[in-house]
């Protein structure tokens, strides 16, 4: 299978390490941008329900904690430019990890270029994806703003149906929501041109294994993960879990993506900017390993 030979769990292992120190900034950032239109304490009210309901209390609970630490509040001057400046950097992490694991995936790498350009390249890219999950957050909680005020109106002469109504509604607004996030992945992310019609099956597959593995990681926290197996430590034990189960659906997505755009006859192509890699494994019984460095093969010796 392409996921286990790509190193799959070992590239979603990073992707929840990489979160588990960016997931506060990330979501500080997503607050402020949202929050321009709907107020602060409208978008925060509204989304640590939703943590919750991902993550449980404990967890929703420890990344409540982490977001008040690194809030900018009360500071001014050079310590807000730091703080900003700062949170940029640890939220486009996650991104840039993505980046780099779907082209892994997908077998492409960027050509060589200046150091500093290509990583002002990617950390813009990263900023403007944090955008896209601002915005994609304030039309998802306008959209339950204005299905809670229908609500209101059709429960007068619906009553008995208007939770299941509500609640299936919420739950197609989710999928929406997530399907576009991973969409958006597909196309922007990787150094690749793929069509949009291949980016949309797989960002639906994608997101419809990530529903099932989010009812099913939830019975996992509301009967295993109230133990105290783990202590103090439970609560990041749940994050991690989840951003390890999402990383691995995301890359299984993007193998599906690979699979569905050949079997489609469009295939995945190298970006212009990017070439193609092939991988290629030679079995040959040698004494001594072949050095890595030959360049600089015997030169400490020489010295001496």
């Amino acid at each position: 299978m392409s996921f286990s030979n790509d190193n799959g769990l070992k590239l979603s292992a990073s992707l929840a390490y990489y979160t588990v120190f960016s997931i506060a900034p990330l979501l500080i950032l997503i607050i402020s941008l949202a929050g321009l239109f709907l107020g602060h304490d409208a978008i925060t009210n509204s989304l640590y329900p939703q943590i919750k309901g991902y993550v449980g209390g404990p967890a929703a609970a420890q990344i409540q904690d982490m977001l008040k630490n690194l809030e900018l509040s009360g500071k001014t001057g050079i310590a807000v430019v730091i703080g900003i400046i700062t949170l940029m950097l640890g939220a486009s992490s996650i991104f840039v990890e993505i980046q780099d694991s779907l082209n892994i995936i997908w077998r492409v790498k960027a050509k060589p270029k200046k150091g500093w350009v290509k990583l002002l390249q990617n950390r813009f890219l990263s900023f403007s994806l944090i955008v896209s999950l601002g915005f994609l957050l304030l039309v998802s909680m306008a959209l339950n703003l204005l299905i809670l005020a229908l609500s209101n109106k059709i429960q007068h002469f619906l009553p008995g149906i208007t939770v299941w109504v509500i609640n299936g509604i919420n739950v197609a607004i989710a999928f929406v929501v997530i399907s576009m996030l991973f969409g958006i992945i597909f196309k922007v992310l990787p150094d690749v041109k793929i069509s949009w019609k291949d980016v949309r099956s797989g960002a639906f597959f994608t997101a419809v294994l990530f529903m099932i593995g989010k009812y099913i990681i939830g019975l996992y926290i509301q009967y295993s993960a109230n133990s105290s197996t783990y202590g103090a430590a439970g609560s990041i034990i749940i994050i991690l879990l989840w951003i390890y189960y999402t990383a691995a659906i995301l890359y299984i997505g993007a193998e599906f993506t690979q699979v569905y755009a050949e079997a489609n006859g469009s295939h995945i192509e190298p970006a212009e900017y990017a070439v193609h890699v092939k991988q290629t494994e030679v079995e040959q019984n040698v004494k001594v390993l072949p050095p890595q460095n030959p360049d600089i093969e015997g030169k400490l010796k020489e010295t001496n």
